[in-house]
């Protein structure tokens, strides 16, 4: 709905700045929308500003409106649907531009209200200008999973954005923590204002409080007038990773603020009240956290209206497979080597590794394997670390040779090694044979006799 009546608006407020001449044509574009049409600023210049958009005509478009009338159009909402099929949402404050009494052309300042779930092909813009604007990069579509515990999750995701409550994420290192805090803050109403974040632990207490408050100048030597990260935040989302970090004075006068909604610099008089929703992290479970007094109760159930508990990726081992072929083919489109295939038999080890750094030690396994993959492109077990192999071999159940007789013992250990063998050379019989160090003839012997070949 537009408004034709207001007098006075804050262009401090807009983002964005379009011009158009009386034909309707653009003659100036700096807007954060571009990038979803697969364009860039120079390529809309010179275009008719409706052929950017699907929905618009002479009709509904508030540029056309001025351009027809001359009556600056305030505060306008109105939803865009984008050739790429992208929906947003935009309000704008469009006035007509005169010489000696001519209407010449229109000016829009405009904010874009991002809906990154609807998105058409998110995965085309990973540093989308919106996101950047906000200090983000990822969205709900960046959880990939197959895993049903995660998918529950993303539904929570979902329903905790349209709400300002608190929620505490609790998963352990690498599972991917400030990726869901994202997700969230891009889902809720405050997905155009700022997301900012803080891992706790990696600041020193004796600087927390001035980081998270702020400071004026004079309060110490060498102070300055500086804003906090909770002024920093107003309008948008505050993020608190390993809040437990914190020590306990530091978590009273963080309970303080949040229940107060106003803060107070270092060395300041004044109370600055902040619009912010905080979400938190921890990586340990918050029950034992506060058994060993490292995570105060009461700052726990204000942080932890919602709880969203991550699973390690060896607890959704069906989405290691998933995962792999989202990075590389991720990373197929950034290197300049690309990975074609992947022996089957490496998807079995990976599934059955322990995965100590969840979804971040896997990116980064599959991110080394163009450092080692070789140029035909096919990953096999000998691109694979020797940790990695270690630790699936350890936890590769052995059969029950204790429970059989001494003959069928044998068997199952000689059959177990030629699979291995077969798999590990995608199964040519040729490199099986060196590999377990018999004739070609032998091994096809075996291979019939134990019915691993059809």
């Amino acid at each position: 709905m537009s408004s034709t009546q207001k007098k006075n608006v804050n262009l401090l407020e807009y983002e964005d700045v379009v011009i158009v001449n009386k034909e309707g044509c653009i003659v100036y574009d700096d807007q954060s929308s571009w990038s979803l049409y697969d364009l860039n600023p120079s390529q809309t210049i010179g275009h008719n500003v409706l052929s950017l958009y699907e929905n618009l005509t002479k009709e509904n478009s508030i540029f056309y409106q001025v351009l027809r009338t001359g009556i600056p159009v305030f505060d306008a909402e109105q939803e865009l649907i984008t050739k790429e099929k992208n929906r947003i949402y935009q309000i704008s404050s469009t006035f007509p531009i005169l010489s000696f009494g001519e209407i010449i052309g229109a000016i829009e300042f405009s904010k874009f209200l991002y809906k990154t779930d609807s998105l058409h092909n998110p995965k085309n813009h990973p540093l989308h200008k919106s996101l950047k604007k906000n200090n983000t990069i990822y969205t709900i579509e960046d959880i990939v999973t197959k895993d049903q515990k995660m998918l529950l999750i993303k539904e929570q995701i979902t329903k905790v954005a349209k709400t300002d409550s608190s929620v505490l994420i609790y998963g352990k290192t690498g599972t991917g923590k400030e990726l869901i805090a994202q997700a969230i803050h891009n889902l809720s109403d405050r997905c155009s204002k700022p997301f900012i974040s803080i891992n706790c632990a990696a600041i020193p207490g004796t600087l927390l409080e001035s980081i998270l408050f702020g400071t004026v100048k004079g309060s110490y030597t060498d102070a300055a007038d500086r804003a906090g990260l909770f002024e920093q935040a107003e309008g948008g989302t505050l993020f608190l990773d390993e809040t437990n970090s914190m020590d306990v004075t530091m978590q009273v006068k963080l309970l303080k603020a949040i229940e107060d909604r106003y803060i107070r610099r270092i060395g300041d008089t004044k109370n600055i009240v902040t619009d912010i929703r905080i979400l938190s992290a921890v990586n340990e479970n918050p029950d034992r956290l506060i058994e060993a007094h490292k995570l105060r109760e009461d700052l726990y159930y204000r942080l932890g209206t919602v709880i969203i508990e991550l699973p390690s990726l060896k607890e959704r081992k069906q989405d290691v497979r998933v995962l792999m072929n989202h990075y590389i083919k991720f990373y197929n489109s950034k290197m300049k080597i690309k990975i074609k295939e992947v022996d089957p038999s490496v998807y079995e080890m990976l599934e059955n590794y322990s995965w100590p750094g969840n979804v971040r030690e896997l990116r980064n396994v599959i991110e080394n394997l163009y450092n080692t993959v070789s140029e035909n492109g096919v990953i096999t077990q000998d691109h694979i670390s020797g940790k990695i192999k270690g630790d699936t071999l350890q936890h590769t159940p052995a059969p029950l040779y204790e429970s059989m007789g001494l003959k069928q013992a044998v068997d199952e250990f000689e059959k177990n090694l030629i699979l291995k063998a077969m798999q590990a050379n995608r199964g040519i019989a040729a490199y099986a044979a060196k590999t377990l160090k018999v004739s070609k003839q032998t091994l096809q012997y075996k291979l019939e006799k134990y019915q691993l070949i059809d």
